[in-house]
């Protein structure tokens, strides 16, 4: 009797987590687990993005304790008939509920959706009133295709490198998008660590862009006051996401799940007979959609499957991507400077990467500290908001070109 009590003591230590802990690479999931806690601190304590870097850092945490069994990745692998283990797993009852949630990405469901919110959120007036922030907004996505570069000749496939490019963007749903369509299962990057890296730089970007705003401006670029913007009427922006959508959906057709959802959640705001819809899209689809979507990309960081090599090189070409992005805004707006003999404030190019409004709050703050008396905010956002759909545009013109 006293040997069966031992003997399911001693199962259950083996059957627990902190089991797991010691066997072959448990040592990995503590990095991992500690890693989580590291991004939890910066989403609530520093305030970095936290209403998804929190979800990814828990679900991050989730997938790394040993047996929990939440996150299957060999689940969304098709076999040699293009059935995946997932309709196995459903049939056997044996299926996590971090799968469940993964699906919403697997499927490209959770992107656009945060896409129509976003869009139902977005004043695209700024934009109308000066159409030529669509320059800008195209010039910083610069840094996308030079780090595709860049990424190749680190010895990343077309694949890979499309997927770690479009982290320049500084679009966290674009990212997903992309590297969930590019990626297969056997690649040496997986779709959390993408996201993970994107999420990061969207929340480090009041850290990352000042410095290189500076560096690349004089003392009498920033102080430049541009003048205020004209009032956009009703039917011009009604008319703008149902022309937007239809010029850039045909040219570049791979963008349109992107394109399309957010013009449509502008269509919706911006008609204003459809107040229910805009109120759903902006709060509890767009809260529910958030959480999901956090959630499951952080158990895709398992640390038997992304703890390696590849792992660092995304870090480092990430915030190349994003820094290369800044930069070619700046470099354009003082392109624009020139070009319109000093009316246009060229810190308002650096808003062109896809973090809206961070982006812009950054070149207003720039601005105001050496002009107290600058208020940039609603011409950065010209820029920002075309950094939204330069975003798009480049996820789709990367997937029409690699895949």
């Amino acid at each position: 009797m006293i040997d069966n009590f031992l003997n399911t003591i001693k199962d259950l230590a083996n059957s627990s987590g902190f089991a797991g802990f010691l066997q072959d690479g448990g040592w990995k999931s503590l990095i991992m687990i500690a890693i989580s806690f590291l991004f939890m601190y910066l989403a609530i304590v520093k305030k970095f993005e936290p209403l998804l870097l929190l979800p990814i850092a828990f679900g991050m945490f989730l997938t790394n304790l040993p047996f929990a069994e939440m996150y299957h990745p060999q689940y969304f692998q098709a076999d040699s008939n293009h059935v995946y283990g997932f309709v196995k797993a459903i049939k056997e009852a044996n299926i996590g509920l971090l799968d469940i949630f993964y699906l919403g990405v697997k499927l490209q469901l959770f992107p656009p959706l945060i896409f129509l919110g976003i869009g139902c959120m977005t004043d695209f007036g700024p934009l109308i009133a000066s159409p030529k922030s669509f320059l800008l907004g195209a010039a910083a996505q610069a840094g996308i295709f030079l780090t595709f570069i860049g990424a190749a000749l680190l010895g990343f496939n077309a694949a890979e490198a499309g997927s770690i490019a479009i982290i320049g963007g500084a679009d966290g749903p674009t990212a997903i998008f992309v590297a969930n369509k590019l990626l297969g299962p056997d690649s040496s990057l997986k779709v959390g660590t993408i996201a993970l890296a994107a999420y990061t730089y969207m929340a480090l970007v009041p850290i990352i862009q000042p410095p290189i705003m500076k560096a690349l401006t004089t003392k009498k670029e920033r102080s430049v006051v541009m003048g205020q913007l004209r009032k956009v009427s009703k039917t011009e922006k009604i008319i703008f996401p149902i022309v937007v959508t239809l010029i850039i959906c045909l040219m570049v057709p791979d963008a349109t799940p992107l394109v399309g959802m957010l013009m449509f959640g502008n269509l919706l705001k911006e008609s204003g007979v459809c107040e229910r819809l805009v109120k759903t899209a902006q709060n509890e689809l767009m809260n529910i959609v958030t959480i999901m979507l956090g959630v499951s990309v952080g158990a895709t960081t398992r640390a038997d499957k992304i703890m390696n090599l590849a792992f660092g090189k995304v870090i480092f070409l990430g915030v190349i991507a994003f820094a290369v992005g800044t930069a070619a805004g700046v470099l354009f707006g003082k392109v624009m400077y020139v070009a319109t003999k000093g009316k246009v404030n060229p810190l308002i190019g650096s808003a062109g990467v896809s973090a809206v409004p961070m982006a812009a709050r950054v070149s207003q703050k720039v601005g105001q500290q050496t002009n107290p008396s600058n208020y940039l905010l609603m011409h950065a956002m010209g820029p920002n908001v075309a950094g939204v759909i330069g975003s798009a545009v480049a996820a789709g013109v990367l997937l029409s070109i690699i895949k």
